[in-house]
């Protein structure tokens, strides 16, 4: 079930922002007189169709992509023989310059809007929760695996990042710290102050699902939240708002300890030191190889809540939205370079429907939607042939030089994109595939 609910998630946003972007590329066309054959959302075969006026709308069975075919132009279709005969008044390729780069913008165009809507009408709807920098200091962090790997311990105060302050824990897993050159967190240790270097392969590391948790997490001190009624907490009678303060005589102040403590009793039977209320008692537990005792522990600490007017939001969406572009290209530059291996940190359609989960929420489908929107104005903005960006590409230099390239260059530059597209395609699947089985 939780494949189907992935497969639907991922579906449904490629779907909405295809058929967005391609609608941003036909209304251009139409607006400037172009005739436009087809609009299409997802590849042949088709599944559905209807003609409404001069264009065909149809809906193909390989939910991946979509496309537009406007008269006139050379692109996907590679209608050559069409291109033989003389230019119409209808068509692409009889229009100015100006024209046809504002027609092969508009889906890009269109994509930017969407992506910052998305972001815009997230930030009201839902505010914003987290926890602050004043929590974090607090207590400290919990350094889990690889955040013990890069220099950091457990009770670290990060007190900044790269020499830049930070307001939210996310903050401290966001892209100025696991993409900045050279970044470092400044942590308060035993009273000094400390460098810990962020390695460049960080982010690699970390855009492993598996690894996430591994990472850091605010250390927090913590009371009994919600019992399961058959465990071994509902049968010691332990009760939500019980704070737990010792585990076989070892006093335990926050989660972590009272989680490092519990598994040294793994098929054991321990006492803990319960205090309620004014009271204090032993309750003893009976523990199997998980250790698990049966409660879900409420965290005391602040999470912060916001919300948002809608000024506020349009502020907060347009940041949003550009940040994830400014992401990617430093990520992107990374990965060109060298320091990020690509078969780590690229995803196709199975990773990113890893990513959208086996549960249905709506605010992270549209938050996914809307960063997939930005991601998408990105990469089809790169001048590869067989992108808008190629296109763009060779218009730009009509305009500036005012000779137009030769319609054989303009196919044989198309056949190149389009062998480039398919060996990314095929990479990304492969890489895909190879994840589900790590």
């Amino acid at each position: 079930m939780e494949g189907i609910i992935m497969a639907a998630q991922i579906i449904l946003s490629l779907s909405i922002l295809v058929g967005v972007h391609e609608a941003g590329h036909m209304f251009a066309a139409k607006f400037f007189g172009m005739r436009v054959e087809q609009f299409s959302i997802g590849f042949p075969p088709r599944i559905f169709g209807v003609k409404y006026g001069e264009t065909e709308y149809t809906i193909g069975a390989i939910p991946l992509g979509g496309f537009v075919k406007i008269s006139g132009m050379i692109d996907e279709s590679m209608d050559l023989e069409a291109m033989k005969e003389e230019p119409k008044e209808w068509e692409f390729r009889s229009k100015p310059a100006w024209q046809r780069l504002i027609v092969m913008l508009g889906g890009i165009t269109v994509n930017v809007i969407t992506g910052i809507l998305i972001f815009i009408a997230l930030a009201y709807a839902y505010g914003e929760q987290y926890y602050s920098k004043a929590e974090i200091e607090k207590y400290g962090i919990v350094a889990d695996e690889i955040g013990q790997e890069i220099g950091l311990k457990t009770g670290d105060k990060i007190v900044n990042i790269s020499g830049n302050d930070y307001q939210r824990f996310t903050d401290l897993i966001g892209s100025e710290a696991l993409l900045g050159d050279n970044a470092y967190y400044t942590v308060l240790r035993d009273g000094k102050e400390i460098k810990v270097n962020i390695p460049a392969d960080l982010i690699e590391q970390l855009s492993e699902k598996k690894n996430i948790s591994k990472f850091i997490e605010p250390r927090y001190p913590f009371e009994v939240g919600p019992v399961s009624p058959n465990s071994e907490a509902g049968r010691v009678g332990l009760e939500t708002g019980d704070k737990i303060v010792a585990v076989g005589g070892t006093p335990v102040t926050y989660f972590d300890q009272f989680e490092e403590e519990k598994k040294k009793f793994a098929n054991k039977t321990v006492d803990l030191t319960v205090l309620r209320g004014d009271k204090k008692m032993d309750l003893t537990v009976n523990l199997d190889e998980s250790a698990m005792v049966g409660f879900q522990a409420k965290p005391l600490l602040q999470l912060k809540s916001e919300e948002y007017s809608l000024g506020r939001s349009v502020e907060i969406g347009a940041k949003e939205a550009f940040t994830t572009v400014w992401v990617n290209v430093k990520g992107l530059g990374k990965v060109v370079s060298g320091q990020i291996d690509p078969r780590k940190s690229l995803m196709g359609p199975i990773g990113i429907a890893r990513v959208f989960g086996g549960t249905w929420n709506w605010e992270r489908f549209w938050n996914l939607t809307g960063m997939l929107s930005m991601i998408l104005a990105f990469m089809n903005l790169l001048p590869i042939p067989a992108l808008d960006g190629g296109h763009v590409m060779f218009l730009m230099y009509e305009i500036v030089s005012g000779r137009k390239p030769s319609d054989k260059f303009l196919e044989n530059a198309q056949k190149v994109g389009m062998v480039m597209l398919l060996a990314l395609m095929v990479f990304v699947f492969g890489n895909d595939i190879f994840n589900l089985f790590r």
